[in-house]
């Protein structure tokens, strides 16, 4: 079984390299280069030989066969070794893969060797293959490393060396003769590759099976289009024309007529309809799906008028805020937006127009047959049906007979149908794909006289049996009518058999309006259940679509806002004259401090590189006027910062006869931290300076 797998795997790759890889249009990724694919395919192979070669050990095979089977495992591992070691691949391959395939090539070259050197028989010929087996064994326990390795037959061809050249040097004496003149060994190629079969398991399903190209999947979808429209006009005329024959057999009370010849028993038809009436629950199951009806029909309505109401809040405010900003309100219009969402909504709300519609009728038609359908469920037909008397007693009159076999061909008619109905629904193409296909490769397109002979080929048959059917219908109930008239001309017209056979068509159409008004409720239950979801799904999205308008209007009205706030006011009007504040007036200037007597020095002072503080600035009285800055005489000064060792009363006005800033009378100066404090310039009470 392995064997085989390897050979199966051998041949998928074998496919892969030679059919897949032409279907690419672009460099092909390492994992599925040809030079990959046919280095697996020949490991494969390999491992394939050489499990046949441990069947043949394993079946004490010829010691011959079995070197020959070896021989050719080892040859297929030199050729994976060869291609594993190739420079453009070898770095793909696990790291592994090189030491165990040159093991595994070693070890069987080795074995085939041992096995050739037994069947050669005791002698020269066999030392020299032993030794040369038992080089090639310790060479396979080298090149595996740690990933495989070959004690046994190391133990197993050293053993049988040992002995073979015991015997030959007490025994045999023979000469050992090189190896390489030795003839080479055999190889029996047992492995070959098995092409992938088709389907390759029992299984076995294609993925791939349904992908056809476009031309074709679309051709499918409008054969399947194609294909219901016919189901259904075709099934819709059956249940209409059989409909029709009921309608037409109820009005003329056939067949329950002429199950009541004698003019007293309740006949059969009626005492099974109504059975089957209360089998299926009877009035009690159709006022429970009547009271449903209502209420999913509410449900649904209130689901489309909520999402009505939800669009028109939403464009109602988008449009007052566009008359409110106007070209500032940039956004798209709702009105714009909303056009695909109030298509669906009025489509939804034409579907649910129609349904309402659709219930109105089925009241109607329930109100109508109500009192005939209460008789059956209640099963009290024997004392709804008066007594006819003996005088309509028809029991021996030929128009029943004939009616009877009449009502039998009705009964066959109808049973033809159910056929015809089956049969349209489920038939099946399975050539369909195959024959688009082949019209594909011919035409080069698929047209719809295509479609239309497929259509007739696969219906064509089935409809002219239905067309067979309805006209046999028609011939039939002008027969039915004609012995009909003969068979009411034939009953004695009578009070009581008048009134009998007038409920009893009453009862019959009951039955057929129960079983009609049971499957409306049944289908309208179904459907307002189904639609309840796509418009809970349909209000949903207008939710978003709604949360989503909110948010930006809300992100527009912040960035309008924003505008308006920032937008600059205009420039204000020139201010008068007569309104501007007056001119401060000018402070009075500080009076100068009381000077304490300072100390002389008898030596000058040591020179002090320390910054001195600038004097208040002051304007003299002569100087130009100017506009007067706001000053606070009562606030201190902060100088700017001036140069490291920059002294600023240096440079002060000093008038003729002033001894400098830091000289102390009778020449002394002052240090810095000293000096007295300057006196302001520009008034006549301190010495030194010149008259005003």
């Amino acid at each position: 079984m392995g064997a085989k797998l390897f050979q199966q795997a051998a041949g998928i790759f074998d496919h892969l390299k030679t059919c897949v890889i032409g279907l690419i249009n672009q460099e092909p990724t390492p994992d599925i280069a040809p030079e990959t694919l046919g280095t697996l395919s020949v490991l494969m192979l390999a491992q394939a030989q050489e499990a046949f070669f441990r069947k043949t050990v394993r079946d004490t095979m010829r010691d011959a066969v079995v070197a020959k089977v070896a021989n050719q495992a080892q040859d297929f591992y030199a050729d994976a070794l060869r291609l594993i070691q190739v420079d453009s691949m070898k770095d793909y391959w696990p790291k592994g893969w090189v030491s165990l395939v040159a093991g595994k090539q070693a070890y069987l070259h080795a074995m085939a060797e041992f096995y050739q050197a037994k069947a050669a028989g005791a002698g020269g010929e066999q030392l020299s293959r032993l030794q040369k087996a038992q080089e090639l064994i310790q060479k396979a326990n080298q090149r595996g490393e740690k990933h495989i390795q070959f004690p046994e037959a190391l133990q197993r061809i050293t053993a049988e060396f040992t002995q073979a050249k015991k015997d030959n040097d007490l025994i045999y004496h023979e000469r050992v003769p090189d190896h390489r003149t030795l003839e080479a060994i055999g190889k029996a190629a047992l492995a070959k590759p098995i092409p992938p079969a088709k389907p390759m398991s029992t299984n076995f399903k294609d993925l791939f099976e349904n992908l056809h190209p476009l031309a074709v999947q679309h051709a499918i979808q409008g054969f399947e289009a194609k294909k219901s429209e016919v189901v259904n006009i075709e099934i819709g005329r059956l249940r209409e024309a059989t409909q029709m024959l009921n309608g037409v057999l109820a009005s003329m009370n056939l067949p329950a007529a002429l199950e009541d010849t004698s003019g007293r028993a309740v006949p059969a038809s009626l005492i099974e309809k109504s059975q089957a009436m209360q089998q299926l629950g009877g009035i009690a199951a159709l006022d429970t799906l009547m009271r449903e009806l209502p209420e999913l029909l509410k449900r649904n309505k209130e689901i489309l008028d909520e999402t009505a109401r939800l669009m028109n809040d939403e464009e109602r405010s988008d449009k007052e805020l566009r008359q409110q900003f106007g070209e500032r309100w940039t956004r798209t219009p709702s009105e714009k937006l909303t056009e695909p969402l109030k298509a669906e909504a009025a489509k939804y709300s034409t579907i649910i127009e129609t349904a309402m519609n659709a219930d109105g009728v089925v009241k109607m038609k329930y109100n109508e047959h109500r009192q005939g359908i209460e008789i059956l469920s209640r099963g009290n037909v024997a004392e709804a049906l008066p007594n006819a008397g003996p005088d309509a007693q028809l029991q021996g009159n030929p128009a029943v007979g004939e009616l009877r076999g009449l009502m039998g061909q009705v009964e066959a008619i109808k049973a033809e149908r159910e056929v015809f109905e089956f049969e349209l629904q489920n038939i099946k193409s399975d050539s369909l794909a195959s024959d688009f296909l082949s019209v594909l490769a011919v035409d080069g397109v698929i047209g719809p006289e295509v479609l239309d002979s497929h259509l007739d080929k696969l219906y064509g048959a089935l409809q002219a049996q239905l067309r067979e059917n309805l006209g046999r219908q028609e011939r039939l109930l002008a027969q039915i009518q004609t012995t009909n008239t003969q068979f009411c001309m034939a009953k004695n017209s009578n009070d009581g058999a008048s009134k009998r056979e007038a409920i009893m068509k009453q009862l019959a159409a009951a039955f057929d309006a129960y079983n009609e008004l049971k499957e409306n409720l049944t289908e309208g239950t179904r459907f307002y259940n189904d639609l309840t979801p796509l418009l809970a799904k349909f209000q949903q999205k207008v939710s978003d679509f709604c949360f989503a308008r909110k948010t930006e209007k809300d992100d527009l009205m912040h960035e309008v806002q924003s505008r308006i706030a920032n937008q600059p006011s205009p420039p204000l009007p020139s201010q008068p004259s007569y309104q501007k504040p007056p001119a401060p007036s000018r402070p009075p200037p500080p009076a100068a401090p009381h000077q304490p007597p300072q100390q002389q020095y008898h030596q000058p002072p040591p020179q002090y590189h320390q910054q001195q503080q600038p004097p208040p600035s002051f304007t003299p009285q002569g100087a130009p006027s100017a506009p007067y800055p706001s000053y606070n005489p009562y606030q201190p000064m902060t100088p700017p910062t001036l140069p490291t060792g920059f002294n600023p009363y240096m440079s002060m006005y000093r008038p003729p006869g002033m001894p400098p800033n830091n000289a102390a009378p009778g020449g002394m100066q002052y240090p810095p931290q000293q000096l007295p404090y300057p006196s302001y310039p520009g008034y006549s009470n301190q010495p030194g300076y010149p008259p005003r």
